[in-house]
């Protein structure tokens, strides 16, 4: 039976292509041919190794713990941004089941564009939280490197916060529906509790620190726990 909420594949390709067009971590790949990708999840299983031990090489930290918190909240940034912007400017939660990460980097593509309209959903924001939370989760599932849970959840707020302020700055007319919106999936699932905004561009102080300020030649974040 087809699902009545189901956006046309045409549809769900032209949102991510505007929602590509804003750069950065905006740009969520569609179609093209496989060679270069695999799926998203078996890299979940082998606990975003490669990312995690590239980002701990490029700051120069012993500390693994650093490499995959900042892998990840990279990852829950991609993850977010694409998402954020499809449903703000087309009304689109875009499916994530099938998606692939590149064989040689961190970037992400859907071979088969997919979503639903958002109106026809009982509750946009859960499926929101769905789609991001979920691959957050089976990413955290497969570590071998033990990290605070909520250290984790507190990366994803951030992303969701950074990248809602990034697509503000890009669409400024978004801002009452933008921060809505950021506001009630803060208040959704495992992001309660992890921090807050604090002003009216978005800005976020999170309860929870990310560990870059364990990097040689790291600081402290703006939304960090610990910043003055």
């Amino acid at each position: 039976m087809a699902d009545p909420a189901r956006a046309p594949q045409d549809a769900v390709a032209a949102a991510m292509e505007d929602a590509a067009a804003l750069g950065g971590f905006f740009a969520m790949r569609t179609g093209g041919p496989g060679e270069g990708w695999h799926p998203v999840q078996e890299s979940y299983a082998r606990g975003f190794a490669d990312l995690a031990t590239a980002v701990a090489d490029r700051y120069r930290t012993r500390d693994p713990r650093v490499g995959v918190s900042i892998a990840q909240l990279g990852h829950a940034a991609r993850l977010w941004s694409p998402v954020l912007a499809c449903a703000l400017l087309h009304g689109i939660v875009l499916d994530l089941d099938a998606l692939q990460r590149a064989d040689t980097g961190s970037a992400l593509r859907l071979p088969h564009p997919a979503g639903w309209y958002a109106d026809r959903l009982p509750h946009r924001e859960h499926a929101l939280s769905t789609e991001v939370m979920g691959h957050l989760a089976a990413l955290e599932a497969g570590l071998d490197v033990k990290i605070a849970p909520r250290l984790l959840d507190g990366n994803a707020a951030s992303a969701l916060a950074g990248s809602a302020g990034v697509l503000l700055a890009a669409r400024p007319g978004l801002r009452t529906p933008l921060t809505r919106l950021v506001t009630r999936l803060l208040g959704t699932g495992r992001l309660v509790g992890t921090g807050s905004l604090t002003g009216p561009d978005l800005a976020f102080r999170r309860r929870s620190c990310c560990l870059y300020y364990r990097t040689p030649a790291g600081s402290k974040c703006g939304d960090c726990c610990f910043a003055d």
